[in-house]
């Protein structure tokens, strides 16, 4: 599955932000409700915490689809 890159501006971004921005879900209580269900990969591993600090070139995965974090 080809990642679609995002770009942020910081350094850094929070998971549940991530995933809003990536469009890969609709609200911030959608985040936090899929990541604590354990449907979230970040770099292929299952990710429960929704203030994970992603860095550039990590990639989150949901569902079908999945985003990688660039720089702006």
């Amino acid at each position: 599955m080809a990642a679609e890159d995002v770009p942020i501006r910081d350094a850094s971004i929070r998971l549940g932000q991530f995933l809003k921005l990536a469009s890969l879900i609709d609200s911030g209580a959608d985040a936090k409700e899929v990541i604590a269900d354990g449907l979230v990969t970040v770099n292929g591993a299952v990710e429960t915490r929704r203030g994970r600090q992603l860095q550039h070139g990590d990639v989150v995965t949901f569902g079908s689809r999945a985003a990688r974090v660039t720089p702006s």
